[in-house]
């Protein structure tokens, strides 16, 4: 699948106005999303925030409280929006998301149906990845969830590349406007199989197909419906592990002196010895020194088993 060439160049606002969303980073595991309003505060342990000292700055920048405290404005951007979109449903994460959007070949121009649309959180990747002359068509039988998630579309703005819809994919499969114009199709449904002969008709020759399943039962029942229509069939766990880095105090003992065996007669390495100049007495040096170490250590929390990724790829009939 090769990339189609855009006819226009996609643009990205570089600076705040009114009424736009933005992303308040405190730290990298505290944020939240904010609608910049010129009459607007925003209060935290840091102090209180006036957006109208926001307008006109340019994203990215540090903004300060009343206190002194300061927080970065930040663009909406999909990494960003997943870890900071409320959560109406269990949601893929980056490093699921990322595998997604490469293994589905998803670049600018492509056409992409996913079911369901959740929480948004995929679906906000996917539209970034089709801009600007791609589209994303997303299913979710819930009308109130699929109405939340054209709100949040429209406030990230994607929403003229997402095209959100109320349908039961299991039941009805995907609308027949659809059929043979699809590039990829992605699955997060409790029974995928049952979509998976819709999902045929609606691919593209060579068109790729992903079912996001966090059970094994569930990959075993699917794979068994694509072996009919679909070849290169395989299934993926994306385990991430994260790691802190920081610089930190390390306390350096005495000076350990490791005496050779042909120079201690086989002894093990002993501390130096420290003659006091007063009485000549012998003592151990215990002094200690502080030096400045960066270390990597992974972090305590460490996301397990999200789910199973299983692609496969309409076989052409030709």
């Amino acid at each position: 699948m090769l990339p189609t060439e855009s006819k226009k160049a996609l643009s990205f606002k570089r600076y705040i106005e009114d009424g736009d969303l933005v992303i308040v980073y405190e730290r990298h595991d505290v944020m939240k999303p904010v609608k910049v309003s010129k009459d607007g505060l925003l209060q935290n342990r840091f102090g209180v925030y006036k957006h109208s000292d926001w307008i006109g700055k340019p994203l990215g920048t540090k903004v300060f409280s009343n206190k002194g405290k300061f927080v970065y404005l930040l663009a909406p951007t999909p990494e960003l929006w997943t870890l900071v979109l409320s959560h109406r449903t269990q949601i893929l994460y980056i490093a699921d998301i990322s595998f997604v959007v490469m293994y589905l070949e998803v670049v600018p121009g492509c056409v992409v149906l996913e079911s369901g649309t959740g929480s948004g959180s995929l679906s906000t990747s996917l539209a970034r990845a089709v801009a600007p002359t791609g589209h994303v068509y997303s299913f979710d039988f819930h009308e109130q969830r699929a109405a939340c998630a054209r709100e949040d579309f429209e406030q990230t703005g994607i929403s003229s590349l997402v095209t959100v819809e109320v349908r039961d994919i299991q039941g009805q499969g995907f609308p027949d406007k659809l059929a043979g114009l699809a590039d990829s199709v992605f699955l997060d449904l409790p029974q995928p199989w049952l979509a998976v002969p819709s999902a045929a008709k609606m691919l593209k020759e060579d068109g790729v197909l992903c079912s996001f399943s966090p059970c094994i039962e569930q990959v075993q029942r699917t794979c068994e419906v694509l072996r009919s229509d679909f070849i290169e069939i395989r299934t993926f766990e994306v385990l991430l592990r994260t790691y802190d880095v920081k610089e930190m105090k390390v306390e350096t003992g005495a000076m350990i002196v490791e005496n050779h065996d042909e120079d201690n007669g086989g002894q093990r390495p002993s501390k130096r010895k420290h003659i006091s100049k007063d009485d000549n007495a012998v003592s151990l040096d215990n002094s200690s020194t502080a030096t400045s170490v960066v270390m990597a250590r992974p972090c305590s929390e460490t996301r397990g088993h999200t789910g199973y990724l299983t692609f496969a790829r309409l076989q052409c009939l030709s």
